[in-house]
C-alpha cells in the first residue's frame, strides 16, 4: 500500500535558471526604459515652449523712443577761491581778436565733416517699395513699383521696424525693403495713422543675413525741443526723389505749426530745395533725428523748400505704431486757451475746440465747434498738450468722460459728455 504512494515522498528538482534569457529581458527592459524616457524628454522639449506659449503666453518687447534729458547743470566748485570783492580785483584786459575768413579748403572741409554725419546715417535709411498687380486694356496682368524712402527706428530681436508714409504703401499687393548694401526682403504693415499719414512696416529678422546686419543701423530718435532757427542739419533718405540722397542746410523756421485732428505739430522749414514727394529724415550733426520729413505738411506748396515735423511731438503716435497698437480718435481740431486770449476773448481756461470732423466721435457725441474742454477722466486739461498726452493714453473703444464749457445766451455752462474713442482709417 506503501508503495502505491511512493512518488509523493519524491524529490521535485527545480528547473535551472536560463541566464541567457534572463540577461536577454534585462537589457530589454533598459533598452525599453531609456527608449521611453528619450522619447518623454523629447515630447517635453518639443511640446514645452508651446505649452507655455498657451497658458502663459510671453508679451511682445515693447518700444519706446524717450525724450533725452538736458545736460545738467554743473554744481559749483567748493575748491575754488573766491573772487577778490571791489578794489582788490584787477580789471582783465579786453582783446578784440578780429576772426580770420574762411578759405575754400576750410569750408571744404566742414561740408565733408557734414556728409559724414549723413553717410553714417545713411545705414538707417532703407528704400520701401510699393508692388501693385495691375491690369491693362488687354486684361493682362502685369506688376507696378512705387519707391518711397523709410527709417529702421527699432530692433526688438525678432523683427526690424521701419518708419515710413502710408503714402508709400498705398494699396500695395506686397512691400519689399531695400537696404543699404542693396539687400531685399519681404516687409509687412504693422499699422499706419489715418491722421499723420506715417506708417510702420516690419521685416523679419531672420531674413536678413549676418552680413546685412553689419552693414545697417538703428537710428536714434533725439529731441527737437531746442531746434533753433540758422542750426545746420542735413536730410538724408530721398529728399530730392532719390533714395539714399543728402542735403546739407540750415533751419529757416522753427515757429511754423499745423492743426490735425486732435494734435498741433511743429514743422521745421529749411533752405534747402527738394521735391514735392520727397521723404525721409532730417538730422542733427550729431546723426539724430529732429524730424520726419512730410511734404504733405509743407505750409507753403508753391514753394519746394523741405519740411520736417518735430519729432518729439511725433514720439507718442510712432511709439503706439511700433507696438502695434492703433492710434486713438476723436476727431476735434483744438488749441490752447492762453491767459492773453482769455482776457481778451474772455474765453474760459483749458482747451478750444475749433472745429469737429463730421461723423467723428466727438461729433456723435455731441461736441460743437466753441466748446472748451476742462478735464479728461478727472485730469484737468489746460492745454492742448495735456489734451493730446490723455489721449494717446487711450485704447479704442474705451468710453472716455470730457468735462467741457458751453457758450449759451446766459454764459458758459458746464457739460458732461462720455465719448467712444475710435480710430482713423
Amino acid at each position: 500500500m506503501a508503495d502505491d504512494f511512493q512518488f509523493i515522498k519524491e524529490t521535485r528538482k527545480e528547473k535551472p535558471i536560463n541566464r541567457k534569457r534572463v540577461l536577454h529581458h534585462t537589457l530589454l527592459t533598459l533598452f525599453l526604459a531609456v527608449l521611453f524616457g528619450g522619447v518623454s524628454c523629447l515630447t517635453f522639449v518639443l511640446l514645452k515652449p508651446r505649452l507655455e506659449q498657451y497658458f502663459s503666453p510671453e508679451e511682445p518687447p515693447q518700444v519706446s523712443f524717450p525724450e533725452p534729458e538736458g545736460p545738467e547743470e554743473p554744481e559749483p566748485n567748493e575748491s575754488e577761491p573766491e573772487e577778490p570783492d571791489g578794489d582788490d580785483k584787477e580789471p582783465e584786459p579786453v582783446i578784440i581778436e578780429k576772426p580770420a575768413p574762411m578759405d575754400l579748403g576750410q569750408y571744404q572741409a566742414l561740408q565733408n565733416k557734414l556728409y559724414e554725419v549723413g553717410r553714417e546715417a545713411d545705414k538707417f535709411i532703407v528704400s520701401v517699395t510699393n508692388v501693385k498687380n495691375d491690369t491693362d486694356i488687354f486684361n493682362t496682368v502685369y506688376e507696378s513699383t512705387g519707391v518711397g524712402s523709410g527709417v529702421i527706428i527699432a530692433d526688438t530681436g525678432g523683427e526690424l521696424l521701419i518708419l515710413t508714409e502710408k503714402k508709400t504703401i498705398q494699396g500695395a499687393s506686397s512691400i519689399r525693403v531695400t537696404f543699404v548694401d542693396g539687400a531685399t526682403v519681404r516687409a509687412e504693415l504693422q499699422k499706419y495713422d489715418g491722421n499723420t499719414g506715417i506708417a510702420v512696416v516690419r521685416v523679419n529678422a531672420q531674413d536678413v543675413s549676418k552680413e546685412t546686419k553689419e552693414q545697417i543701423a538703428v537710428a536714434t530718435l533725439g529731441s527737437s525741443v531746442g531746434v533753433s532757427q540758422g542750426q545746420m542739419v542735413l536730410a538724408v533718405g530721398s529728399p530730392i526723389g532719390t533714395i539714399h540722397s543728402i542735403l546739407s542746410g540750415n533751419i529757416t523756421s522753427n515757429k511754423n505749426s499745423i492743426s490735425t485732428m486732435d494734435c498741433n505739430y511743429t514743422v521745421f522749414t529749411t533752405d534747402m530745395v527738394g521735391t514735392a514727394d520727397g521723404s525721409g529724415a532730417l538730422i542733427n550733426t550729431n546723426g539724430e533725428i529732429i524730424g520726419f520729413v512730410l511734404q504733405d505738411y509743407n505750409l507753403q506748396k508753391e514753394q519746394t523748400t523741405l519740411t520736417a515735423v518735430s519729432i518729439s511731438e511725433l514720439k507718442g503716435v510712432i511709439e503706439l505704431l511700433s507696438n502695434d497698437r492703433p492710434v486713438p480718435y476723436l476727431g476735434m481740431r483744438i488749441s490752447s486757451v492762453t491767459e492773453e486770449i482769455s482776457e481778451d476773448y474772455d474765453i474760459p481756461a483749458g482747451v478750444y475746440v475749433r472745429d469737429v470732423a463730421i461723423d467723428s466721435p466727438a461729433m456723435e457725441a455731441g461736441f460743437q465747434s466753441g466748446d472748451v474742454i476742462t478735464a479728461i477722466d478727472g485730469e484737468a486739461v489746460e492745454t492742448a498738450e495735456d489734451y493730446e498726452k490723455l489721449l494717446l493714453a487711450l485704447n479704442a473703444e474705451d468710453i472716455v468722460h470730457i468735462d467741457c464749457l458751453r457758450q449759451s445766451v446766459e454764459g458758459y455752462i458746464s457739460l458732461d459728455i462720455d465719448v467712444t474713442v475710435g480710430i482713423l482709417k
